[in-house]
């Protein structure tokens, strides 16, 4: 039996009538795919083996999002400190991390947003 999928709407764009980013926008043109550069001095089929690589390891990397949702996660942060969460979501840029029930070293947070940028690691049971 497949595994339902949550589906996670973008919010409304620049202009208010489409969802998604203005693409004359700096943050358009820093994420778009023309900002992700193959490797120097490869042949055509280094640079196929590459994208499927670059595709299997983004394809691994969404399914343990997926798997994620709803269980305890255990987040490793800077500075040593270790929060515990209920993984809900995370943003389409992969930037945020939307938690609830986080207990953290200063007491319990019911809703809380964790940036990728702040966290070396992630644990979680199958």
């Amino acid at each position: 039996m497949a595994s339902p999928v949550m589906v996670v709407r973008l919010p409304r764009g620049p202009d208010g009538q489409s969802r998604g980013f203005d693409p004359t926008s700096e943050r358009y043109h820093a994420l778009a795919p023309s900002s992700i550069q193959a490797s120097n001095n490869c042949s055509s089929s280094c640079l196929k083996e590459e994208q499927r690589s670059r595709s299997v390891l983004r394809e691994r990397f969404l399914r343990s999002l997926i798997t994620m949702t709803g269980k305890r996660v255990t987040f490793t942060m800077y500075e040593q400190v270790t929060v515990t969460a209920t993984f809900t979501a995370s943003d389409i840029d992969i930037l945020n991390f939307q938690v609830s029930d986080l207990q953290t070293p200063l007491g319990v947070q019911k809703e809380a947003l964790l940036r990728c940028t702040d966290i070396i690691a992630c644990t979680f049971n199958l």
